[in-house]
């Protein structure tokens, strides 16, 4: 009778992750806002939406002053490697968040369905300083489609 229970739960789990809204962020290099928008949104989201993050010309790392600066913030992505955008990706997405790259003519986001563009400036190669204020401005958007997302 337990493996019964044992069942019953994994196909509710199955259910309820199939529900939860998928969303995927994507920059050129999936090395900095994007990171930082899928590592914001898995904390604050957690539970409530799936998330993910890409690019169409991934970096080798993650830039390691938005590393630093997430830290700031108790959220450590030195793990995180960028990760290439793909078709299905987006196709799985209920909701694609491009990070500026749009106005650079190189983000794929628009040709996928719902498609929301942030207008971010990148942190690459910016100071500590203005990181901080991109990541800021990152975790409040987050906040607020996190809120907007998960509304019964």
């Amino acid at each position: 009778m337990k493996g019964n229970n044992i069942f019953k739960y994994v196909v509710n789990a199955s259910i309820l992750v199939m529900r939860m809204k998928r969303i995927i962020f994507v920059c050129v290099e999936n090395a900095g806002r994007s990171q930082m928008a899928e590592a914001f949104a898995n904390y604050h989201g957690k539970g409530k939406l799936v998330v993910s993050s890409a690019g169409n010309k991934p970096a080798d790392k993650v830039n390691p002053v938005v590393v630093e600066a997430m830290k700031e913030k108790g959220i450590d992505i030195s793990v995180n490697e960028p990760k290439l955008l793909t078709f299905q990706m987006a196709q799985d997405a209920d909701l694609v968040v491009t990070m500026g790259c749009n106005d650079q003519g190189i983000c794929p986001g628009p040709f996928f369905k719902p498609t929301g563009d942030w207008k971010l400036e990148d942190p690459k190669g910016k100071p500590i300083e203005k990181v901080r204020e991109i990541r800021d401005e990152i975790e409040r958007r987050v906040k607020k489609l996190v809120a907007e997302q998960t509304q019964a």
